[in-house]
């Protein structure tokens, strides 16, 4: 579903992202991790076609995704960007609702997609809440409710368990998969170690603009790989029930 050929990009003569080569698919979730300023949300903007690169090509569906208009854009692809701050006395039902604006007017299935987008993130007592009154959490959890209701087979989340509390990070992450059980392409940048662990079929470990690992999580989140990009001392263990790497960092 999308392709990076060769992309590099470079902002205030820095090199940004240099030469990355990646191709993520249908049924896949893949874990975007590195340090800050690895190169992850550049990349991730990148692969939406929010930022163009000085070299290289990003295909969607085998297409330029310069190619595509801003609706076409909008029904393939849905975007969660870091910052989702609204500025504007929208209601909760009204943000979600804008997910559905590059489709025809559908009226009964547009409300079953927004109300069950709305209940998938437990925001149906605050439907009509002024989001500007509403928490860091309440709001990326409405955010991502709009990204539910855009229904498009390729899924962009740039950091979504970032403000949300323990229960909710799993939450939105189950979503994810559930998407990905669903068929689509699912890319999510994260901070968190052990989540990428639970949740990705596939980790893509970034340092200084490039791609260094890319593989399951087991081959990819190991003492070595963590401790040379992250500079922090870890035990990796296997999670007692998931199956899963899990990493504890060691004052050693």
């Amino acid at each position: 579903m999308i392709t990076a050929h060769g992309v590099s990009l470079r902002l205030a003569g820095n090199l940004i992202l240099d030469r990355i080569d990646v191709r993520l698919s249908r049924g896949d979730l893949t874990a975007l991790i590195g340090p800050n300023g690895a190169g992850k949300s550049t990349l991730f903007s990148i692969l939406a076609g929010d930022i163009v690169p000085d070299e290289g090509r990003v295909l969607l569906a085998d297409k330029p995704v310069a190619s595509f208009s801003p609706k076409e854009l909008a029904r393939i692809r849905a975007v969660l960007p870091q910052d989702h701050t609204v500025r504007f006395s929208y209601s909760v039902d009204e943000i979600v609702r804008l997910a559905r604006l590059s489709y025809p007017a559908a009226p009964t299935d547009d409300e079953r997609i927004i109300s069950s987008s709305i209940e998938a993130v437990e925001m149906e007592t605050m439907r009509n809440r002024d989001v500007q009154t509403l928490s860091g959490g309440e709001m990326g959890r409405t955010a991502f409710a709009r990204v539910l209701a855009q229904t498009t087979p390729i899924v962009l989340l740039d950091e979504p368990t970032a403000a949300l509390d323990l229960r909710h990070q799993e939450a939105v992450l189950r979503r994810a998969r559930h998407l990905r059980d669903e068929g689509a392409c699912v890319v999510v940048v994260l901070h968190d170690l052990n989540l990428a662990a639970a949740y990705a079929d596939r980790v893509v470990l970034m340092e200084h603009g490039r791609i260094v690992a890319d593989g399951s999580p087991r081959h990819v989140l190991t003492v070595a790989n963590i401790e040379r990009v992250y500079r922090q001392p870890v035990i990796v263990t296997r999670h007692p029930t998931r199956g899963c790497p899990l990493i504890v960092p060691t004052d050693e």
